[in-house]
């Protein structure tokens, strides 16, 4: 490719921030609602949505050009199937989950990657003032919708997680900072000899939605624990740890690995759920999401490769690396 096409090419993905900036628009609008029933002009949806049509219409035109609305030549909107999700009533509602991805934090921080790559002891209490923590607890609506979002986020990847591993007839599963549970929710599910344990902080299990009239199938078959699992860890066959490692460096991911390897029972085995960085140059969302962490500096997605040394440090073995439908993998460690 010559120099000035190289440009314009490179122009255009400069640019790209302003799809996801106009989805955030529209989730936040609540436009699609307005359109489940079938397609409508700009000027209906202004009346519905109290937001000036021509705005609308500007919004909605990068979305069409990602495949997530269509704009007919009548003048009327609709949504495609890609776009569904952004119904509050689909399956599973995607709005939360956006509006998460584009918090200000990520935003901000990514922003400011450029700035502060050189500075070797870059912290995110540096960039915002203070630890991570306290920013979600200094703020009760932003930390509800970030966990609301990553909630939304898991459950559309726990079933197809779920799915993707043959669990044994029976024994005890552990979801480690499992907060509300609902990964637990679907394997005990799926596998109806398993038991199962919710593993977080005290004030996190106590909102978990096992308990709620929506799992009351799984009444007896579960309990919730508060701990920490950097200091000790309850005996459980199958120990979950969906996203439990790419919130921390490697010292932290070790001493969790250990204190799993110490207390797990015969035969057990740890399952790392998360986005497995393949090693090529192929497109893969866990490369996104690794940026993502990189900038708001709690952690990273890492390669089968990276992940190695951490499991041997614990000792434990990779037996198997599981893909799943969805950006997660599965990684089954079991005793060296």
């Amino acid at each position: 490719m010559e120099s000035r096409q190289s440009a314009l090419f490179l122009y255009e993905e400069a640019m790209l921030f302003a799809y996801s900036a106009a989805l955030r628009a529209a989730a936040a609008i609540g436009v699609a609602d307005h359109l489940a029933a079938g397609p409508r002009s700009a000027a209906d949806l202004a009346a519905a949505t109290g937001v000036e049509a021509d705005t609308l219409h500007r919004i909605l035109r990068p979305l069409a050009a990602r495949g997530i609305a269509e704009h007919h030549g009548d003048g009327r909107w609709s949504l495609t199937g890609k776009g569904a999700a952004l119904c509050s009533d689909a399956e599973v509602p995607a709005c939360a989950g956006i509006l998460m991805f584009t918090d200000p934090m990520f935003w901000t921080m990514t922003h400011e990657l450029s700035a502060s790559a050189a500075d070797r002891d870059r912290t995110f209490e540096r960039g915002f003032g203070q630890s991570l923590d306290a920013y979600f607890d200094v703020d009760e609506d932003r930390a509800r919708l970030f966990y609301d979002g990553m909630e939304t986020v898991s459950d559309a990847e726990n079933p197809l997680v779920a799915r993707s591993y043959e669990f044994p007839e029976s024994g005890t599963v552990m979801d480690l900072g499992g907060r509300f549970g609902g990964l637990l929710m679907v394997v005990l599910r799926q596998n109806l000899g398993l038991y199962g344990v919710l593993f977080d902080r005290g004030p996190l299990v106590e909102r978990n939605r096992l308990g709620g009239e929506d799992a009351a199938d799984l009444a007896g078959r579960w309990e919730a624990v508060g701990g920490d699992y950097f200091v000790e860890i309850p005996p459980a066959d199958i120990y979950l740890l969906k996203r439990g490692l790419h919130n921390w460096g490697d010292e932290d991911c070790v001493r969790l690995l250990t204190n799993c390897r110490r207390a797990m029972k015969p035969d057990g085995r740890v399952l790392v759920i998360d986005a497995i960085v393949p090693d090529g140059n192929e497109p893969h969302v866990s490369k996104a999401m690794d940026y993502l962490m990189l900038a708001v500096l709690t952690g990273r997605e890492r390669t089968v490769a990276e992940l190695e040394p951490l499991v041997d440090a614990a000792d434990l073995r990779i037996s198997r690396v599981i893909p799943t439908p969805s950006p997660m993998s599965i990684v089954e460690c079991v005793v060296r």
